[in-house]
């Protein structure tokens, strides 16, 4: 899969999303302004049951400081209609970053939102891991939904400066975000069915990374 966006990208989700601006070591230099020079995010591939061929794409923003994955098809359900499969559901995105010479970047912060209708008794999780190809490093959230819940959700992943995994300076490795939405009954009705889905009110899912910046030596 080739998609392929740059800074020029009209029509790009913007979140606000609190960062902070302490370096984790005295050998960091964080940057308060990201680079001038433009953004290009390749698609290497995208993989999972909750996001089939076609159904994902990324923009970036105008200002460099975050992108956003959309996706069309994502859903995790139980129910008496449901295939045990249906219980979990996930995505894995490939992204080739290509960042101007001399700064590194990390993913600070993530936005996800979404729709749950969860039966009384029924639960339900989203959880995020992101890490750069070949590291050991890896961040990972959890947020836990517990029914009875029929409304839109939302959940922000933070990550401490300290906690940033960087993109090693002067290397070549792509970024990986794997994503995952699961559904339990747990002591919920057996004739009914619990849903969680990332979808917008337009039909499509956007999830909104926030860029935090670092000079390389």
């Amino acid at each position: 899969m080739a998609l392929r966006a740059s800074i020029l990208t009209a029509g790009v989700l913007l979140a606000t999303l609190a960062g902070t601006a302490l370096p984790a070591q005295a050998t960091t230099v964080l940057s308060t302004n990201p680079p001038a020079d433009h953004i290009v995010i390749d698609v290497a591939s995208v993989n999972g049951s909750g996001c089939p061929t076609g159904t994902a794409a990324v923009a970036v923003s105008p200002d460099n400081t975050a992108f956003t994955v959309t996706y069309s098809s994502y859903l995790a359900q139980v129910g008496p209609n449901s295939l045990p499969t249906d219980l979990r559901k996930n995505c894995q995105v490939n992204l080739d970053v290509h960042v101007p010479q001399g700064f590194t970047y990390a993913i600070a912060s993530a936005d996800y939102r979404g729709f749950a209708h969860l039966e009384p008794g029924a639960n339900a999780l989203q959880r995020a891991n992101y890490y750069f190809q070949g590291s050991p490093q890896t961040v990972t959230s959890t947020h836990a939904f517990q029914g009875p819940l029929d409304d839109n959700w939302q959940a922000t992943d933070s990550v401490e400066i300290a906690a940033l995994v960087w993109a090693p300076c002067g290397e070549k490795r792509n970024f990986n975000i794997n994503t995952e939405l699961r559904v339990a009954a747990g002591t919920s009705n057996r004739n009914a069915t619990s849903f969680m889905t990332m979808d917008s009110t337009d039909g499509g899912i956007n999830t909104i990374y926030q860029l935090a910046w670092k000079t390389c030596p």
